[in-house]
């Protein structure tokens, strides 16, 4: 397997490169250069297969010769290995035609487990086999960089720096990185949102002395190998429920668009998915791009959902890529447009238009704060469920996306996603129903440990400063 650059002046890649490289050096994301895919049979075949089997079988495809099964098996059954339900993510049924995946059931109770868990493991065999070490740059608007941490600070070949939008993220968010007591970690908070922290990261990957200086990789949804382990649900839940020979549907939500793009990637590899519901929170652009087709920048408001606190959709370049036929230069004409003036607009002329595409498998809706209470009131009033306000958007737009009543008529069973553990959300929580909802016993002790706290200003340099003095540390 090769990958190519969405931007079409890096050089291709393999599996291996790519962990290791994350952004592409024309300032591109790295996509399969084709898409595997499955025939109806061979999904059958998976189908009732233990979790860590049926990842085994999604992920090698995208892997090529780069490990050996062996290797790849090792790395599935140890990172699945930290999780705390046996069936890894659990379906639940809230409806006649209503369910929802469980997402977090991972060490630090959030989807991005399932991915970090696998990446980090990937990471530390890569580097020992190479006998090298690297840095990794990311940043995280709640889930990412706790389950970052987690998942590579035993592995002494890294240094992991995970910036974070200072005062935005719950109390427990923060507290999973800034509690981690290992010598190579760093959670700093910068004094912007979560999309300054991104720019940061962004900025300091473009430049490739300082890239090359220190070894840079990306531990973002940026890194495609981010990408290809969250496949493994979406194929999970849908084998489930009757997939291939039954539609499914799916409600995400959706912030930086590297979860729901994963859904994008199990419907190219032969899956029937047949809607992606996208559910924004009031910083909407994924919503807004789908009805007007066009994507312009706003600042970034404060929710009760600040995981989603985004306004720039990092991944969003990735499904343009093949809206575009993946045509590199297309694309990065439009980007470079949307850099300078913060908007870019996707012609809607005809069938085979890119928005006209995006809308045969894409819907958005924006949810505001007081659905996402009332969401969460009425799930726990009606089946005692209690939802975090990420997993409760999701579910509010499983009920009221536009083509509702049309996938009803047809009976296709809709998968809301749940992407946090509603512990780590516990005051709003309280805040909606009234009732506190505990962590489980491995994070109960958090708020007693003590905090490194560290801060720098949201721009690269202050950044790239803090790195070079920690680095060796």
């Amino acid at each position: 397997m090769r990958y190519l650059s969405t931007r079409g002046q890096a050089p291709n890649l393999s599996f291996k490169q790519v962990l290791l490289t994350g952004l592409a050096r024309d300032g591109g994301l790295y996509v399969p250069a084709k898409w595997p895919r499955f025939s109806p049979s061979e999904w059958r075949n998976l189908a009732g297969r233990p979790y860590g089997e049926l990842a085994e079988a999604v992920i090698t495809p995208f892997i090529g010769d780069d490990f050996t099964k062996a290797e790849i098996a090792t790395v599935l059954r140890e990172a699945y290995a930290a999780f705390k339900h046996p069936a890894i993510a659990p379906l639940k049924q809230l409806g006649p035609t209503d369910f929802v995946l469980e997402l977090f059931h991972g060490p630090t109770l959030a989807f991005k487990d399932y991915a970090l868990q696998v990446l980090g493991r990937f990471f530390d065999l890569t580097l020992r086999q190479e006998k090298r070490r690297a840095v990794i740059l990311g940043a995280t608007s709640g889930d990412t960089g706790s389950a970052a941490i987690e998942a590579c600070r035993q592995c002494e070949a890294l240094t992991v720096f995970i910036l974070y939008p200072k005062g935005r993220m719950s109390d427990f968010q923060r507290r999973q990185m800034t509690t981690v007591t290992g010598k190579n970690v760093y959670a700093v908070a910068v004094e912007g949102s979560f999309d300054d922290a991104q720019d940061c990261v962004k900025a300091l990957f473009n430049d490739l002395a300082f890239r090359d200086q220190m070894g840079l990789a990306a531990i973002n949804s940026i890194n495609w190998a981010r990408i290809m382990a969250q496949i493994v649900y979406y194929a999970y839940a849908a084998l489930s429920l009757g997939a291939p020979d039954r539609e499914i549907d799916f409600a995400v939500p959706t912030g930086n668009f590297g979860n729901i793009y994963a859904g994008f990637v199990a419907r190219e590899m032969g899956l029937p998915i047949g809607l992606l519901a996208l559910a924004t929170n009031r910083n909407d652009v994924m919503a807004r791009v789908l009805a007007s087709g066009e994507m312009s920048l706003r600042p970034v408001e404060e929710s009760l959902s600040p995981s989603m606190d985004i306004q720039i959709s990092s991944n969003f370049e990735r499904l343009l890529f093949d809206m575009f036929d993946r045509d590199g230069g297309q694309l990065a004409a439009e980007m470079e447009k949307f850099r300078k003036n913060g908007k870019m607009v996707l012609a809607d002329n005809g069938s085979e238009s890119p928005m006209a595409q995006m809308r045969k498998i894409f819907t958005g809706l924006r949810v505001d704060d007081a659905t996402t209470v009332k969401t969460m009131q009425k799930i726990y009033r009606d089946t005692g469920e209690i939802l975090d306000p990420h997993s409760a958007i999701a579910v509010h737009a499983m009920s009221h996306h536009a083509r509702r009543q049309e996938r009803l008529a047809k009976h296709v069973p809709m998968v809301a996603l749940a992407c946090a553990h509603p512990a780590k959300f516990a005051a709003t929580v309280e805040q909606a129903i009234g009732v506190t909802a505990p962590p489980p016993p491995h994070l109960a002790h958090l708020a007693e440990k003590p905090e490194r706290l560290y801060t720098v200003a949201a721009t690269p340099t202050a950044v790239k400063e803090f790195m070079l003095a920690h680095v060796q540390n």
